[in-house]
């Protein structure tokens, strides 16, 4: 049994994510976590909500809250719709714990033990109207590089390159609006990635079939202009982790606090604290410390491509500055951007579906699978209502869904809730005379084979076109075999026929279930085949439901999503239009 550690990069506590998100990062991760488990692997998935810097302060102030009451309720809220997606996290943490504080301040005096930080006196913006300085997005302006309009203090969205506030063009504060802004000299602590350069190159050259996307942006950063640059860690504001070394005070540093790009990496360790604490687990080191037994273990990211470089960069120049035996990660899996009708996903105008609103209208199930089999993982992607409508009748109600009724149906129709009894199928004696049976033993043969494969190397899209696959072979059997019509001649032959097909559910529930995970454990549950696992062989598989076992016909497993509910979704998730 493998173990496996995998972390989906931690939403910002600032208000509900749209699709795009979901599918960025925590779905895939969670598709992942749920077929390793599947297979029979040893897994620890974790996320938490990433609560400091100005995007909470700035959520908070707008919510006429304090902040730590403002993150408390949203962790609530963003750990209940997780639940509703059935992201199967062993843990939801939070940044802001007392495990991520310790832990951020201990690595934050291990690399300046090792002189990897250095400080720093600089000026930095400051607005007069609102009497502080403006860090992050505090300041917003014209990115120098793309041109864009709303780029934020620290990065640009549209481009992804960093920044530094000093950096925009037409700069206005984000509180008040002001443009009365003035340089100010303040003092920051500094990481020192410059001098990791050649460790961090090497390390990431170690780094076995990283997607082109992800190794692509690394090389960027550390080569490309004046190549990897020193990075502030420190912040001029009220909310976050104090500036310590380690348990001492940092002279100079008192009212700072650690920049959130800094801390928000560590809690995926602290996360792992905070399970054990919870009484979830135990031993949380095992899995994150090579000296401890880490070393067996393989650690999975999952992100965005925006979070890219201090995934690639920053984070392993904090773990391998630290000196100590943590677990690197060995595979971080990046995507591009899902769009939305056009455009883009936008909080201000209320333009696009989010995850609340997305559970209101339709199970989760339905989202699972249109947005994992149309993941952004090659380039962008785009959801369309249109898309949506067909994949999800075309694929799950006429596909499976109607294989799943034809099959219960017919058998309830001419043999009774039971697998019949009579004849031999493929899977139970090779020299069955069902040609049609032979055929399809072998296509599913192929297809789980093929499947495996794609799971395994993580290609999403591929994994769904086969899983797809193999639901579309079943229907292709039942029109071969045409039981209904073999029944009239030969009921042995024919309920041979059924009981092959009705041993096809509980094989498309498990393999279904890290897709769709409420339906395939709605087919088991009907099906009484609870205790099915992941299939050894295809021939093990088709032979669990024995003649006599009972089941229920399921109801229906996928209604369709008419025109009129297309269009009312489409234009009440347009938003506003400039």
């Amino acid at each position: 049994m493998a173990r496996h550690l995998i972390t989906s990069a931690i939403p910002y506590i600032n208000g509900i994510k749209h699709l795009g998100n979901l599918v960025g990062s925590q779905l895939p991760a969670d598709l992942y976590a749920r077929y390793l488990r599947g297979r029979g692997n040893e897994v620890l998935f974790l996320c938490a909500t990433d609560e400091h810097g100005t995007p909470a302060e700035l959520a908070a102030a707008k919510a006429g809250k304090p902040v730590a009451e403002y993150c408390a309720e949203m962790h609530a809220v963003q750990s209940e719709i997780a639940d509703g997606f059935r992201l199967s996290f062993d843990h939801f943490g939070r940044s802001s714990s007392d495990q991520n504080h310790r832990l951020t301040q201990h690595f934050a005096a291990r690399l300046a033990d090792a002189d990897l930080i250095r400080e720093v006196s600089e000026t930095q913006m400051y607005s007069k109207a609102d009497g502080r300085f403006l860090p992050d997005r505090y300041i917003e302006g014209t990115c120098p590089n793309c041109g864009f309009d709303s780029a934020r203090g620290d990065q640009c969205d549209n481009c992804t390159k960093q920044l530094d506030p000093v950096d925009l063009i037409n700069p206005h504060s984000t509180i008040s609006g002001s443009t009365d802004l003035e340089m100010r000299e303040t003092k920051h602590l500094y990481l020192r990635q410059s001098q990791m350069k050649d460790q961090l190159e090497e390390w990431i050259d170690t780094r076995e079939g990283w997607p082109v996307l992800t190794t692509s942006i690394a090389k960027k950063w550390l080569n490309d202009g004046d190549g990897l640059q020193d990075r502030g860690i420190t912040r001029d504001l009220d909310w976050g982790i104090p500036v310590k070394r380690g348990e001492s005070d940092w002279p100079g540093m008192e009212g700072k606090v650690f920049y959130v790009w800094f801390d928000a990496p560590i809690e995926y360790i602290a996360c792992a604290q905070e399970w054990v604490d919870a009484g979830k687990g135990a031993d949380w080191e095992r899995w994150w410390r090579t000296d401890k037994g880490a070393d067996d273990v393989t650690y999975t990211q999952f992100m965005g491509k925006d979070n890219v470089p201090f995934h690639t960069l920053s984070f392993p120049a904090t773990i391998l500055g630290s000196g100590e035996p943590w677990k690197l990660v060995d595979y971080i899996k990046s995507f591009n951007y899902l769009n939305y009708d056009g455009g883009q996903f936008s909080t201000s105008r209320g333009r696009g579906v989010f995850m609340d609103q997305a559970l209101e209208i339709l199970p989760a199930d339905y989202w699972r699978w249109w947005l994992l089999s149309h993941v952004p993982e090659t380039s962008d992607s785009e959801f369309t209502w249109e898309s949506f409508q067909s994949g999800v009748n075309k694929d799950l109600a006429d596909v499976l869904g109607n294989f799943v009724s034809r099959v219960t149906k017919f058998c309830r129709s001419k043999f009774g809730e039971v697998v019949p009894e009579g004849g031999t199928t493929a899977a139970e004696d090779r020299n069955s005379t069902d040609a049609s049976a032979h055929w399809l033993f072998h296509e599913l043969q192929e297809r789980l084979e093929a499947y495996e494969n794609h799971m395994d190397q993580i290609e999403i899209r591929k994994a769904a076109n086969e899983l797809r696959a193999m639901w579309v072979a079943g229907n292709e059997y039942l029109q071969k075999a045409a039981p209904w019509s073999t029944f009239k001649t030969d009921p042995e032959a024919a309920a041979a026929q059924i009981r092959f097909a009705l041993n096809l559910i509980p094989f498309y529930a498990v393999l279904s279930a890290p897709f769709i995970p409420d339906a395939a454990a709605r087919m088991l549950v009907d099906m009484k085949a609870d205790d099915c696992a992941w299939p050894a062989t295809v021939d093990e598989a088709l032979t669990q439901l024995k003649a006599g076992h009972a089941f229920t016909v399921p109801d229906v497993l996928f209604a369709k999503i008419t025109d009129e509910q297309r269009e009312d979704w489409q234009q009440r998730f347009a938003g506003k239009r400039d």
